[in-house]
């Protein structure tokens, strides 16, 4: 519920400061990587599991 609120909190600024990147997953406003559109956890789950192309695991 809190979720809901705060996405719909976010409809209702009125300034370009005020607007927070969410995750488009799951919603999480912190840890956020812009040139995917998500946060660092659903990223790295759908990294290790192959489903976004070209990102794969760094090892040396």
């Amino acid at each position: 519920m809190a979720k809901k609120c705060m996405q719909y909190r976010e409809l209702r600024r009125k300034h370009g400061v005020q607007v927070r990147n969410r995750c488009q997953r799951c919603g999480r406003p912190r840890g956020f990587i812009r040139r995917f559109g998500l946060c660092r956890i659903c990223f790295r789950e759908l990294a290790l599991t192959g489903k976004i192309p070209g990102v794969v695991k760094a090892s040396w």
